[in-house]
């Protein structure tokens, strides 16, 4: 209850949370299709699409704050990480500010919009800014085995145990590893999982709504655990 509290009582924690039932409600619709309860799966689509209309209102604004943002990553002494940050939050401004047309042309308060140009705007901005989200992703994991003998060895043992005892040794060392290393660890597991969305939205991948729901429901639980546990985040952000 008191995660709960915490998340209700943050702007991101309750966008997180609406994101959680928005995802599991696309995969419980699409598995309910074929169903002769049509109704309830009629339901349950509206469920998703007033969520959805949810989120755009909590970010209505943000596409500013994430611009001026951009201001501070890009004097980062890193060159990577400056670049990979800045072009990611500069998308992230411009899919954001797409999806306030959107919202606005939802409410009626701003009329004959072509929306479809402007979710393919938001589509294409939110994959580029998790593709450079993933490149830095990347780049993390580099360093760690760069600098971490802990991980090389780790690797070893895992591929080439001798023993029971190598086993044990692998479990041990994984644990302090994940430990370590988890905010590189669940910014991965979330950029990879919501960078297929965008794709099945413009049409370059074929996953279902079930399936893109299950993704949605995985970098959710990812982002509320960010939230809960502010040590995970990844830093720079």
């Amino acid at each position: 209850m008191e995660s709960l509290i915490k998340l209700n009582g943050q702007l991101s924690g309750r966008d997180k949370l609406a994101r959680l039932v928005q995802y599991s409600c696309r995969t419980l619709w699409d598995c309910l299709q074929g169903d002769s309860n049509i109704e309830l799966i009629d339901k349950i689509k509206t469920l998703e699409y007033i969520l959805s209309s949810f989120r755009k209102l909590l970010r209505f604004g943000k596409c500013v704050d994430v611009l001026y943002a951009s201001l501070k990553t890009i004097h980062n002494p890193d060159v990577t990480l400056r670049l990979t940050l800045t072009l990611s939050k500069i998308s992230q401004a411009i899919f954001l500010f797409a999806d306030h047309i959107i919202w606005l042309s939802r409410t009626g308060l701003v009329k004959k919009l072509n929306t479809q140009k402007w979710s393919e705007v938001y589509n294409k901005y939110w994959f580029f800014s998790i593709v450079m989200n993933l490149c830095r992703d990347f780049y993390e994991i580099c360093r760690i085995f760069d600098t971490c003998r802990d991980v090389r060895q780790l690797l070893q043992l895992f591929f080439f145990p001798k023993s029971s005892t190598d086993l044990v040794r692998v479990w041990s060392k994984a644990t302090v590893c994940v430990n370590t290393h988890q905010a590189v660890i669940v910014d991965t597991i979330k950029n990879v999982c919501d960078v297929f969305i965008p794709l099945s939205a413009l049409g370059y991948s074929k996953l279902s709504p079930k399936y893109q729901g299950a993704l949605g429901i995985i970098s959710s639980m990812a982002g509320l655990f960010e939230v809960l546990y502010p040590a995970a985040k990844l830093l720079p952000a």
